[in-house]
């Protein structure tokens, strides 16, 4: 069996506007994964913060984050996860629910991002909020099972460099596309 053929856990991670959602998409629909959207498995309090302009705290963050890592964990197969996790201590946390997580990074400028999160419709997350995203992220630099691509690539170009790092065998490698 090919390595992708295998049983995927992937968490496609990055501040917001950076392609998340988008990206985690083409993944699971490719790898034939159940797709996971943290966005819609935040409490309605959190939502609410957000929605006013209130960035979230770790205390609202951890039981999220437990409940999503409990997704993934229990989804048989192949699973993706479209979560931030900004901080090293997020991802840590998911990977304890699924040690075997592989983490696809989406790398974009404060500005790009800034004018992404203010082009979206109908989405809770203000364009307000994307400073404090950035003075939060801690890059998941010198982790293993990271793939750190540039957000600003053509979706197919992203698809193609995810789908051929997932491909090979790769047990402590960081790729830097």
């Amino acid at each position: 069996m090919s390595p992708v053929a295998s049983r995927h856990k992937v968490l496609v991670m990055g501040v917001a506007g950076c392609g998340k959602s988008t990206v985690a998409g083409m993944l699971a629909t490719q790898l034939g994964a159940a797709l996971i959207e943290g966005d819609e498995h935040h409490p309605p309090a959190s939502q609410e913060k957000m929605r006013n302009g209130i960035a979230l705290l770790d205390s609202d963050r951890e039981p999220w984050l437990d409940k999503l890592g409990a997704l993934l964990a229990g989804t048989p197969g192949n699973a993706v996860l479209a979560c931030s996790a900004l901080k090293r201590s997020y991802r840590d946390r998911l990977r304890a629910a699924e040690p075997a997580l592989r983490i696809v990074y989406l790398e974009i400028s404060l500005a790009e991002a800034h004018c992404r999160v203010a082009a979206r419709k109908e989405h809770f997350f203000p364009p307000g909020l994307v400073v404090s995203q950035f003075a939060s992220l801690e890059a998941p630099t010198g982790e293993a099972g990271v793939l750190r691509l540039p957000a600003h690539q053509p979706l197919a170009a992203q698809a193609s460099t995810i789908m051929a790092w997932l491909g090979r065998n790769i047990t402590d490698e960081q790729g830097v596309m």
